[in-house]
């Protein structure tokens, strides 16, 4: 095991020994892992009492993060994935009070470039202890009292998951902008512009196969959905003969044409038509990606659900012929 190896283990032990969810996958974990330990200002050789709480030295921002990681920790992450140190490798830490943001700035707002990491003061005593004869006391004296982390992030969660109807069936959505959007799809594009559409297939951001009609889909000859191709929302409408393609996009993934393409040619002995929409919060999130969305796609708003862009060829809303 190489000393990378051996820190990112003991960070991931510390974690879940607190009760950060630790149920995740593999690459999503050791992520987790690095970002914490990049909050920590540990390198391969460190020990855990080496670790570096709030000062001017140490209050490393996503990027910062990432370039620790990249530098230290054997990584090789784009700058441009700032986004998911925040909203997913240090999400369930920053939740349960671990690791605390803006540590340079306690105003700045979410996308402020500014906004810093530190660990929380009240948990350095115990990874100061770790692989010390004092960690298990420690760890007794920290969980003294408390409901374990995980399971008030579940409680949590589960208070802030989103309702909706499909077909007559509830589910319920995760928390986040993301999952909003997919609501917004369901309970305002469907009913405006759907004609009538039946929902084949909802993914949540942890669960891709929230809601799925294997039979429907199998029965128009859609291709056999796999992870890294499944787009958000699927539906059909038999008034039209039409399968609705839908990506909900907050931050990445809207219907370009090369993923248009791709879905094109996988859906190839689909009996259905396909109609393409990506689908934004607000105008805000559509200028970040108007300049990447395919022709002959859709484009619909939440904030103005009455209304619809039209990328289009030779007509409006609906399928279009190979050119």
């Amino acid at each position: 095991m190489t000393s990378i190896e051996q820190l990112v283990d003991e960070a991931i032990h510390i974690l879940g020994s607190v009760g950060v969810p630790t149920d995740v996958s593999p690459r999503r974990k050791i992520k987790m892992a690095k970002a914490f330990i990049s909050v920590c200002g540990l390198k391969p050789g460190s020990h855990w009492s080496d670790i570096i709480l709030k000062d001017r030295s140490h209050q490393p921002r996503s990027r910062d993060i990432i370039r620790w990681m990249n530098e230290h920790l054997g990584e090789k992450i784009s700058s441009g994935s700032y986004d998911d140190i925040r909203r997913k490798d240090l999400l369930h830490a920053v939740e349960v009070g671990i690791v605390l943001k803006s540590a340079g700035n306690e105003a700045a707002a979410t996308n402020d470039g500014t906004r810093g990491y530190t660990i929380n003061p009240e948990f350095a005593d115990l990874i100061k202890a770790f692989g010390t004869h004092k960690w298990r006391l420690e760890l007794e004296k920290f969980n003294e009292g408390r409901e374990l982390l995980a399971e008030q992030l579940r409680q949590r969660r589960q208070m802030l998951m989103m309702p909706v109807k499909v077909n007559n069936e509830e589910i319920k959505l995760g928390p986040g902008d993301h999952n909003e959007i997919q609501k917004a799809i369901i309970e305002e594009f469907f009913p405006r512009f759907g004609y009538s559409s039946e929902i084949l297939y909802v993914g949540d951001t942890e669960d891709k196969g929230l809601y799925m009609n294997n039979e429907a889909i199998q029965s128009l000859g859609f291709f056999e959905l796999s992870h890294d191709k499944l787009p958000d929302v699927l539906a059909y409408s038999t008034e039209k003969n039409w399968v609705f393609v839908v990506e909900a996009v907050h931050s990445a993934n809207p219907i370009d044409s090369l993923r248009k393409m791709t879905i094109e040619r996988l859906a190839a002995n689909c009996t259905a038509d396909l109609v393409f929409v990506t689908a934004f919060l607000n105008r805000a999130g559509f200028r970040k990606f108007a300049a990447q969305i395919a022709w002959e796609t859709e484009v619909w708003i939440a904030e103005e659900p009455d209304h619809m862009i039209h990328f289009n060829g030779d007509k409006f809303l609906g399928p279009h012929s190979p050119s």
